[in-house]
């Protein structure tokens, strides 16, 4: 996992998983969303405060690749690099890895941006540092 800036350990609950006994599809992007705001709090950016000045942190996009599933009682990680794709967009490439074996369970790409009091896209300075000093350690 040392290529990733940052990974957080989860694990299934039973009332995850469909009728197959698998993770239902939709939950893994609660995964990857936990992990983002998760990592986000570690470099002092909290989402939570930030909704509270009028600035939104949203997703425009989600491209996920289910490659395996995960079954209740799974121990699992999610990794993520973030990047910066264009002047109004940042991107998280995301992966899920299952604990016990490494196996890759997903490969996502959550593309994003940040919405100011009026509703427009502007990136907030922290964040602008942020990406900024994550794609210098990357070049």
């Amino acid at each position: 996992m040392e290529n990733y800036l940052y990974c957080l350990p989860m694990s299934v609950r039973d009332y995850e998983c469909d009728i197959q006994g698998i993770v239902n599809n939709s939950v893994y992007q609660n995964y990857l969303e936990h992990a983002r705001h998760e990592y986000l709090k570690t470099t002092g950016l909290d989402f939570r405060e930030y909704a509270g000045k009028g600035i939104n942190l949203v997703v425009v996009r989600a491209e996920l690749d289910y490659k395996y599933p995960l079954e209740s009682g799974d121990r699992f990680v999610v990794c993520l690099n973030p990047s910066r794709e264009s002047r109004l967009k940042f991107a998280f490439y995301q992966d899920i890895f299952r604990e016990k074996d490494n196996k890759l369970i997903l490969k996502a790409k959550i593309i994003a941006t940040a919405l100011n009091q009026r509703g427009r896209p502007e990136i907030p300075e922290e964040l602008e540092v942020l990406l900024r000093d994550t794609n210098d350690r990357s070049a």
